[in-house]
């Protein structure tokens, strides 16, 4: 593994403390009398900002990483603290309270409601969030699914939708709320390459009006259009470095 990459790294003088801290962090899954460690003795930090690409081979530790920052899971041992809150000391309400005001999702398989319109699917967060007033919840939704491209099929079913408006329309979602970190597992798995490199370019806008972006990917390419690219291998980060310097 490359030397341990401190705040200090990150941050011009090292005065702001990172977003996303994990130290010493182990998880291991047990099935009755079988146990498999995901993740083993994992540090990590990320700063404010960052765009970093996470790679490695499949049962690598790739997505449990980015659920542990999520607050989807906790883990085993060790301490995660994101945005100044130690997440895995919280119980389960508190955790789904703070992932709605903190962490945005995209997912491989969109997980769109396939009952609701792309427009109250971007809805739903916020309705879940009591966001503001409703008119504007739906004019914010509105506005969202614009952004990414899709003003004119808001009023569409998911399986309405191609599968990278389908894509499209989950990252909106995923930015209802203004989440301070957007985390993509896979994000742009089941997309063609060009419709994969848009919704990258998405990402790219997104990271540099401010938002904190971190993504899993198989594609190598996409992995270095990334500024960090962090890999992992049989639990363990093994690489940690700057991607593209000048991207």
């Amino acid at each position: 593994m490359t030397s341990a990459t401190t705040s200090s790294d990150l941050v011009p003088g090292g005065v702001d403390a990172p977003l996303v801290s994990l130290a010493g962090v182990e998880k291991t899954y047990r099935t009755g009398k079988v146990a498999f460690e995901a993740l083993k003795s994992v540090d990590l930090e990320i700063a404010p900002g960052e765009m970093l690409a996470i790679v490695g081979p499949s049962g690598s530790g790739k997505t449990t990483l980015v659920n542990l920052i999520a607050g989807i899971d906790r883990p085993t041992a060790g301490t995660v603290t994101v945005n100044g809150s130690r997440l895995d000391l919280m119980g389960e309400e508190e955790l789904a309270v703070w992932r709605r005001a903190n962490i945005g999702m995209v997912f491989q398989f969109f997980q769109l409601m396939p009952t609701l319109s792309a427009l109250d699917n971007t809805l739903l967060p916020m309705e879940l969030a009591r966001r503001g007033s409703r008119r504007n919840r739906k004019d914010d939704a509105a506005g969202l699914l614009a952004a990414v491209g899709l003003k004119d099929r808001r009023n569409r079913l998911p399986a309405e939708l191609s599968g990278g408006e389908q894509q499209r329309a989950a990252l909106a979602r995923a930015m209802a709320c203004r989440p301070r970190i957007l985390i993509g597992d896979e994000p742009t798995g089941n997309l063609d390459t060009e419709t994969a490199r848009s919704m990258f370019a998405l990402l790219r806008a997104l990271n540099e009006a401010s938002t904190t972006v971190i993504y899993v990917t198989h594609d190598l390419g996409l992995a270095a259009l990334a500024r960090r690219l962090v890999t992992v291998r049989d639990g363990r980060i093994v690489a940690d470095a700057a991607a593209n310097p000048k991207g």
